[in-house]
């Protein structure tokens, strides 16, 4: 088998939880926005994500200095030194991000067995969900990257490794401000694509599964990463990204609450 295909079904068999997030959002995003919107955020997400990456690992920026343990080099892919896979989540964590942000910003009213949510056109770029949605995005990784750092402990392996480790479970805190920055190009370039392809559908949507798959997405990453860092034995940790989760959590429903309106008629 060529190389380059003998690494691509390698990257599937060994990260299988990668492409199964990646299909959610397929779906999802296909279903919301279109096939033209979804694989043009594909492939500029992947972009953006793995510029970032390989300018940190040669320059610092923007995540700070860390550097990547080429260990699975021969069983699955890696470009110019970046995992694919590690580039490749970068677009499903950003479309849940976007979604998460919508959603908390989104009027709605109950109509008998239906929740009709009142989107705004897609088209219009909203300051507020670029910025709260970056904001969603860095916090993925206060519970992504500490657990992923003790990836030996587990089927991600020892891949990558900070120059000058942070306090946060050995996370510098440039990590953090990186992701907040990547996420405000990922969440800008979302909302352009948005602006130039997506249809305008009418104020007020149906809510269904499509509207929904995102935040679904949001939380499932959330839940399955604690579920990780409790099966390690880092329970402190565990108990750390449980807490902040849980209060993300409360907060995002006292929001969503706080957006019902009167329902037509009332």
């Amino acid at each position: 088998m060529p190389e380059i295909p003998r690494l691509l079904l390698g990257t599937l068999l060994l990260r299988p939880y990668v492409f199964a997030f990646l299909l959610v959002f397929l779906v999802g995003c296909i279903r919301r926005y279109g096939v033209r919107v979804t694989s043009l955020h594909l492939i500029s997400a992947y972009v953006i994500a793995f510029l970032s990456e390989y300018s940190s690992i040669h320059n610092g920026f923007p995540y700070g200095h860390y550097y990547y343990i080429a260990a699975t080099a021969d069983t699955e892919l890696w470009v110019a030194g970046v995992p694919f896979m590690d580039s490749l989540s970068y677009v499903f964590l950003s479309f849940a991000a976007y979604r998460m942000a919508v959603l908390l910003k989104s009027p709605w009213h109950r109509t008998g067995r239906y929740s009709i949510l009142i989107m705004d056109d897609p088209r219009r770029i909203s300051l507020e969900t670029i910025v709260s949605g970056a904001l969603l995005f860095a916090f993925l990784d206060v519970v992504i990257d500490p657990v992923a750092f003790v990836g030996d402990r587990w089927f991600l392996g020892k891949i990558y490794g900070y120059r000058h480790e942070g306090l946060y479970f050995h996370i510098p805190w440039t990590n953090f401000a990186g992701w907040f920055l990547v996420g405000l190009a990922l969440m800008t370039s979302l909302s352009l694509l948005l602006r130039r392809y997506a249809s305008k559908e009418g104020e007020t949507v149906r809510g269904n599964l499509s509207e929904f798959t995102g935040p679904l997405l949001y939380w499932m990453v959330i839940a399955g990463n604690l579920g990780i860092t409790f099966w390690v034995g880092e329970r402190l940790l565990g108990l750390t990204g449980s807490a902040l989760s849980g209060l993300l959590l409360a907060w995002s429903l006292r929001r969503i609450s706080r957006n019902r309106v009167p329902a037509p008629g009332h």
